[in-house]
């Protein structure tokens, strides 16, 4: 599962365990010893902090085009061994600073490290990890597409997309300039809920050159997927097994990290 609906709002998954991890920490830590779970917010901030700049010191080049991008935290870019490094650093720094501290320190970290661990365990197992089996049809040709059968060992990239959702829009150029640059990564784009003529209107009208344009009036590949919200990208390797997912909008860099980091094999 990769959102949670709230409303109109579908939030990603993850981010909303690791605050509700952290809460649940912090709340433990302040009941043992008053003013303790401040410590482990701000574990997560600078944690958070360290994970995205390591990752944009790692993906420099791709940022450096446009720089502008590294703020943009909604791409998902994030190196995690550098943050659980520094938000752990700063725990048993606190901890060794002040003894009073320590026992509820532990306590709230060891709460918030297995709430953490259940809930990510939980979400991985219900979310798809194979290509799913999912008629849908090809915008060019109307005849109808197996979604599973596309990997065939080639790496295979399935974006979730439509006209009216504004993210969508802004990624668009994005991943069919990587479409044109990536001919060993196969990149399928599954148009959610219109008709052939508002689709082919809208190519048209950006100047946009896709291959592997499919159409699925009835929004199944969302659920199929895990994913409630648009626009949302499924990473799989050769053997059809899902390597990553993320939902809202990728930039050029996020974009190059994600497929420099996918199985050719």
């Amino acid at each position: 599962m990769l959102t949670v609906a709230l409303g109109p709002l579908a939030l990603p998954t993850l981010p909303l365990l690791m605050v509700v991890a952290t809460a649940l920490a912090a709340a433990l830590a302040h009941g043992l010893a008053r003013r303790a779970g401040t410590v482990l917010f701000d574990a997560l901030l600078y944690g958070l902090l360290a994970a995205r700049a390591a990752h944009l010191l790692l993906h420099a080049p791709g940022y450096l085009a446009e720089p502008w991008t590294a703020l943009d935290i909604r791409d998902g870019g994030w190196f995690a061994p550098a943050g659980w490094l520094v938000g752990a650093a700063w725990v048993a720094w606190q901890a060794w600073r002040q003894v009073a501290w320590r026992r509820a320190l532990a306590a709230g970290a060891t709460l918030g490290l297995l709430v953490w661990g259940a809930g990510g365990t939980l979400l991985q197992r219900q979310a798809p990890q194979q290509l799913p089996t999912l008629a849908l049809t090809a915008l060019a040709s109307g005849r109808s597409v197996d979604l599973r059968t596309l990997a065939a060992g080639t790496p295979l990239v399935v974006n979730l997309w439509a006209t009216w959702c504004g993210p969508c829009r802004r990624e668009m150029p994005v991943l069919a300039q990587a479409q044109a640059e990536h001919p060993g990564v196969r990149f399928v784009f599954v148009n959610q809920g219109e008709s052939a003529a508002t689709v082919q209107r809208y190519l048209a009208a950006e100047g946009l050159v896709l291959r592997e344009v499919l159409l699925d009036p009835a929004s199944a590949a969302g659920p199929a997927l895990g994913s409630g919200g648009l626009p949302t990208t499924v990473f799989f390797d050769a053997a059809g097994r899902r390597v990553h997912a993320h939902v809202g909008g990728l930039n050029a860099a996020a974009l190059r990290a994600r497929l420099g980091a996918l199985p050719l094999r």
